[in-house]
C-alpha cells in the first residue's frame, strides 16, 4: 500500500479555511446570500399557502 506523504504546507487550517485566501468577506457573504434566497423560497410559498387556505376557510363559512 502506498503512503500518504502530506506535508505541513498542503494541509489547510481552519483559520486559512476561513480566510479564504483573503476573500473571506465576499465569499462568505455570497454564501449567507444564497442561504437567505433559498430559505425565503421555502418559507414563503408556506406562508402564503396557509393565507390561502384560510381566506378560502373563511368565504365558505
Amino acid at each position: 500500500m502506498g503512503q500518504n506523504n502530506v506535508t505541513r504546507e498542503q494541509v489547510m487550517s481552519i483559520q486559512e479555511f476561513f480566510s479564504m485566501g483573503g476573500y473571506a468577506f465576499y465569499v462568505w457573504t455570497s454564501y449567507g446570500l444564497t442561504l437567505l434566497v433559498l430559505l425565503a423560497n421555502i418559507i414563503i410559498p408556506v406562508s402564503q399557502r396557509k393565507h390561502f387556505f384560510r381566506q378560502s376557510l373563511k368565504r365558505k363559512r
